[in-house]
């Protein structure tokens, strides 16, 4: 009894070195960004420090008044292009997998397979039909080209596809109907609580997404005021080398995921929720 006692033991304390391990290795490039964003562009090209410099006021002052990149406005830009990239992917693609899910209709099968397909077409072969449509559509340089297309995502409808199948029993949909309720009210008040964990996952991936995506933006958007993060970071990366200052690069970084943080902290308890999905069997 005591053997397996100190070998449990023994098992648990090689978990926790291996996870603080794992731990520490996955928080080191965030603990360097935040050193080097308040270093100077001289301390940072003499090379890694664990202690921080005097040049945060500076950075952050220099790179908030700089006009050529505005930060302020970017950082907001993709902030609301991002939250509405999340709401309309989650709760569209969650709307087309009840709608899959839930009714038996002659080709449903071949819908499925249809919008899997999809999946596997990459966003580059349509780039050019795409640019013709917004053009067409007077949408071309407007942040609304951004988040509109996020309607259609593929990937969410298979993930909340199969969440619903663990989590969402047609026995209480078909008592809601027998109730009277309509499905627009039944899928709003009943099926979208029920999936709360599993869209709170997928608002994050589609957030976080939207929020690194550089291609699209740098297609649609000319006007420096609606230019999204990416493109300013883009933008310093290919600044003139005598101008260019490292410390102001770092310091847009560290603010660019600043709403990253805040997203995961706000969704967090929902993601952990989904762990005992599943719970719930016809």
């Amino acid at each position: 009894m005591k053997s397996q006692h100190a070998s449990l033991t023994i098992r648990r304390s090689v978990s926790y070195i291996v996870l603080i391990l794992l731990a520490a290795l996955s928080l080191f490039p965030f603990f360097i960004l935040i050193i080097n964003s308040t270093r100077s562009h001289m301390q940072i090209q003499l090379g890694f420090s664990v202690l921080p410099g005097k040049s945060f006021i500076h950075n952050i002052t220099s790179t908030v008044s700089n006009p050529n990149t505005p930060i302020i406005g970017a950082l907001l830009n993709s902030v609301y292009v991002s939250a509405a990239t999340a709401v309309l992917t989650t709760y569209f693609s969650c709307m087309t997998a009840y709608g899959v899910y839930m009714y038996h209709f002659k080709g449903r099968k071949f819908v499925f397979n249809f919008i899997l397909l999809i999946m596997m077409v990459p966003a580059q072969v349509s780039t050019l039909g795409f640019l013709k449509l917004i053009t067409k559509f007077h949408m071309n340089d407007t942040l609304v080209a951004l988040y509109i297309p996020a309607i259609a995502a593929p990937v969410v409808f298979f993930y909340m596809y199969q969440a619903m199948e663990a989590t969402l029993p047609y026995s209480i949909v078909e008592a809601a109907r027998v109730d009277g309720c309509n499905e627009f009210r039944t899928f709003n008040t009943i099926a979208l609580p029920m999936l709360k964990p599993s869209i709170a996952v997928q608002a994050i991936f589609s957030f976080v997404s939207s929020w690194n995506n550089y291609f699209t933006p740098a297609l649609v958007i000319q006007s420096k005021a609606k230019k999204t993060i990416p493109i300013i970071i883009a933008q310093l990366r290919s600044a003139d080398y005598s101008k260019f200052d490292m410390g102001g690069v770092y310091m847009t970084i560290c603010i660019a995921i600043v709403p990253l943080i805040i997203v995961y902290l706000f969704l967090s308890r929902n993601i952990i929720a989904g762990v005992t999905n599943g719970g719930v069997k016809e």
